[in-house]
Order: structure tokens, then C-alpha cells, then sequence
């Protein structure tokens, strides 16, 4: 008697010890990446002109991080999120890498993929790259992707997938030769690989997507959604984010067909603050500019709110309460830690992570550890902010200093530099610190070359010597 009773408590604890494993199991990420989407141009920040039912569902049923912040700019913000540490400490921390640019991020810097598929997962990436162009070991392959597909290219044709007359799109580093529209294409693709996802590894996506960044383009059925729009370009503009909304749609409905949904992670946020300076809508020119970044002020390229705080939210039914709002100071290069402790891998074979683990304050609430916001750093300006105080300071001729207390005055409307001397000499005395960490920007070295014969020439892409059919 005493032995069956021995059995039935081995049983018992070899059926809880499952659960365990089961409820440890790490999760599947889709992490969803808009580009210069503006803080305002969405339903869940008071868009009016612009639906995303989408996008405002899954922020009603997760948590909207409204103090998440990104770098100003494309690269910065991507090399952010590969690395979990600040570009300014490998030289991407001015511009972004232009058509003509040679370079790329550091090979010496470990990336996030790298350390997902060490751990057991399938990494995939589906759309913009934009770290690295002209050498193919910049290329996503190369840096921890077993899978990609679309562009490396900062900005392409949404019709022609071209940039300067040299095509940019590939899957798995060979060229494509396909018809479609760029936004439409991706979610495609998104689609097609979580239906074909085999599940024994868990799935790592990194949906890049290139809208609503200029060129503004977006087929008639979309823009014409938004007749009521008088401004063309924004009504082009509103097109583009509704396609976008749609395509998000399309992955979650694909989600839920396979039966993914009670294990997998969704992660939204745009890549930086929406345009307000014509001169940054990209390579092209435009009639006026489209994003809305709400009251924040500024807007993508500046070091203001409208710049790098950007739209943001987490969605995972059962594990993240619906309908919550984190306002804990959370930035981009918090992406690589908080994946790699959720995934339970390991970042000891990186470089000094600047990000920090934020899911306790993303799940449950909590204080998110991150006392310091490094807005960027290079050599004519510098930004930081600390608790509720923010610093800009210009260095440029004529220098400027500007003090925001981000609590009292989110919008930046009154600088009160000159009430806080020595608040204001801490915070300058910090900015010259992370100067003297930081490495020269690699736009004023290898891409000078590039300035001086025309940034925007065609685009150095190593080729093969056919192109891929449009299958896998």
C-alpha cells in the first residue's frame, strides 16, 4: 500500500514539474516595427482623419507604453534594438547610413538574433533592414537571421521595390524580381511564414515594415478610404498607415488560425518620432508634410519628444492585463535584454548593455530600473534626460541649452535653462562624460566620400548574377 501511495506522489510531482516547464516555455515574439509613424497618427492617440481599428485593438488588449522611447533616426533607433546598446558607442549615432554609405553596424557587436537562435530559436525577418548595405556580411543573414525578406536599403519605390534605378529586393540574400506593393507584400510573407511555422523552435519575427516612411505612396483603393482629406499628400499618407493597420490584421488573424496566440508576444512601436521637416521626409521631395505628432514637440531627426517618444504597446492574452498603461521610462535598447530573459538566454557573450530588463514593469507594473534616457550623443549636440529633467544642449554656433522638466511641461513649451544652473551643470557634465565614451561618427569617415560625389547616387548592392524566382 505504502508503495502505490509512493507511485502516485512520483506521479504528482512529475506532473507538476511539467507544468512548470510548460509555463516556462519561451514564448514566440512578433515584434512589429512601423517606420516614422507619427505619435498622433493612430486611433489609440486620438487620431481622428486615420482608422487603425488594428493597431487599437491590440493596444486596448495589452499595454501602451507611453514614456518608450526611440532614437531619432532610422539606423539609430534599429542599431539600438540589435545591439541593446546606444549607437553613439559604434558610430551610428549621426544621420543614417545613406544610399552611397560603405558602412554598417560594428561586426563586433552581438545582435539579437544571434543570441535568439543560440537559445533554440528561428529567427526570421521580414522588411527593412537599413544597417548596412554594400557589403553583404551587413546583411541580415549575416547577423543572426536565418531567414529574410525584403530590402536593406533605407528607402525604395513601394511600386518598383527600386532606389536610384538599382532594385532592392531580395529573399535570403537573393535578388527578387516581383510585382506588388511594398506593405502589402510584407504582411504577405508574415502571413505565409507563421502558416508554414513547424513550431518545434519557438519563433523570433521581426516585422520591419518601411510605412509610412516617404516615398508617399499607396494604391487608389487606399487612399481613397480617405476622401474626406483635403491635403493630398496626407491623405496618400492616411492610405498608407490604414494598409499598414490592415497587413497587422492579417498577421494577427494567421496568429490565431495556427493557434499561436496564448504563447506569443506582440511588440509594436515605430522606429522614430513622425516627420515635421520636409528636409527628412526622405530622398525625394514632397508638398508638405503628413505626420502628426500630437502636442509633443518636434519631430523625427530633432531631439524633442515628437522625435523619439513614439507609439508603443505589448500584447500577450493571459500574461499582460488588457486595457493597461505603462508610463515607466522604457527605451529601444531595452528590446534585447527583455526578449533575451523572456526567450531565458544569455547576453554574456555582448558588449555592455546599455538596455535593461523591462518586462517586470511591463507585465506587472513595476519599476522598470531605467532612471536615465540618453536621447543620443555626437559631436555638435547632445541630449539626456534624468527622472523628469531633460537636456538639450547645441553645440553648434550659436550653442544652445535647453532644460525641460518632462513631467510639468511634456510638450517642451517653456525651457528653464537659466532657473537651474546647476541642475543644468550636472546634466552638461554628463553629456561630456557619454562624450568622451563615444566613437566618431562613421557618417563623418567612410561616408564622406559619399557627401562630397552625391549621398544619393545609386546604391552600392552587391548582386548576384541571376536574380531568385519569387518563391522561397
Amino acid at each position: 500500500m505504502k508503495s502505490v501511495h509512493l507511485l502516485w506522489q512520483c506521479v504528482l510531482i512529475l506532473l507538476i514539474s511539467n507544468i512548470a516547464i510548460q509555463a516556462d516555455e519561451p514564448p514566440n515574439i512578433v515584434y512589429i516595427v512601423a517606420d516614422d509613424l507619427g505619435w498622433k497618427d493612430v486611433g489609440f492617440h486620438g487620431a481622428q482623419d486615420i482608422k487603425t481599428p488594428n493597431l487599437d485593438k491590440l493596444a486596448a488588449g495589452g499595454v501602451r507604453l507611453e514614456q518608450f522611447y526611440a532614437q531619432s533616426l532610422c539606423t539609430q533607433s534599429r542599431a539600438a534594438i540589435m545591439t541593446g546598446r546606444y549607437p553613439w558607442r559604434y558610430g551610428l549615432q549621426t544621420i543614417v547610413i545613406p544610399s552611397k554609405g560603405t558602412y554598417g553596424l560594428a561586426f563586433d557587436e552581438r545582435t539579437l538574433p544571434e543570441i535568439l537562435r543560440d537559445t533554440g530559436y528561428q529567427t526570421s525577418m521580414i522588411g527593412k533592414w537599413h544597417l548596412g548595405h554594400a557589403d553583404r556580411n551587413f546583411w541580415p543573414r549575416q547577423r543572426g537571421f536565418d531567414y529574410h525578406y525584403g530590402a536593406v536599403l533605407g528607402e525604395i519605390d513601394y511600386f518598383t521595390h527600386d532606389a536610384h534605378g538599382v532594385v532592392d529586393w531580395q529573399r535570403d540574400n537573393k535578388a527578387l524580381k516581383e510585382e506588388g506593393y511594398v506593405t502589402e507584400l510584407l504582411g504577405a510573407d508574415a502571413v505565409k511564414l507563421i502558416t508554414n511555422y513547424d513550431e518545434k523552435k519557438p519563433l523570433f519575427l521581426y516585422l520591419a515594415f518601411t510605412a509610412p516612411h516617404a516615398p508617399y505612396q499607396a494604391p487608389a483603393k487606399y487612399v481613397d478610404r480617405f476622401k474626406n482629406i483635403e491635403d493630398e499628400t496626407r491623405r496618400t499618407y492616411a492610405g498608407m498607415v490604414s494598409c499598414l493597420d490592415d497587413q497587422i490584421g492579417e498577421v494577427i488573424k494567421a496568429l490565431e488560425k495556427k493557434g499561436m496566440m496564448d504563447n506569443t508576444l506582440i511588440v509594436f512601436h515605430s522606429d522614430n518620432g513622425g516627420t515635421r521637416d520636409a528636409r527628412l521626409t526622405g530622398e525625394g521631395t514632397v508638398k508638405t508634410v503628413p505626420c502628426d505628432n500630437g502636442p509633443l514637440k518636434g519631430g523625427k531627426g530633432t531631439l524633442f519628444e515628437g522625435g523619439t517618444r513614439v507609439p508603443a504597446f505589448c500584447y500577450w492574452p493571459g500574461k499582460i492585463k488588457a486595457g493597461t498603461e505603462c508610463n515607466e521610462l522604457m527605451h529601444v535598447v531595452d528590446i534585447l535584454p527583455t526578449f533575451a530573459s523572456l526567450a531565458g538566454a544569455s547576453t554574456d557573450k555582448c558588449k555592455a548593455l546599455d538596455g535593461l530588463n523591462v518586462w517586470p514593469a511591463i507585465q506587472a507594473g513595476k519599476d522598470s530600473g531605467r532612471e536615465e534616457i540618453v536621447y543620443n550623443i555626437e559631436p555638435f549636440r547632445g541630449a539626456v534626460r534624468q527622472g523628469d529633467w531633460k537636456l538639450i544642449w547645441t553645440t553648434l554656433l550659436p550653442g544652445k541649452v535647453e532644460l525641460y522638466n518632462i513631467a510639468s511641461d511634456p510638450n517642451e513649451t517653456k525651457n528653464v535653462a537659466a532657473d537651474q544652473p546647476e541642475l543644468v551643470a550636472k546634466l552638461k557634465g554628463r553629456i561630456e562624460a557619454l562624450a568622451q565614451e563615444s566613437v566618431k561618427p562613421l557618417f563623418f569617415g567612410a561616408a564622406s566620400e559619399a557627401v562630397f560625389s552625391g549621398v544619393f547616387g545609386p546604391a552600392p548592392i552587391p548582386t548576384d548574377e541571376g536574380s531568385a524566382t519569387s518563391e522561397p
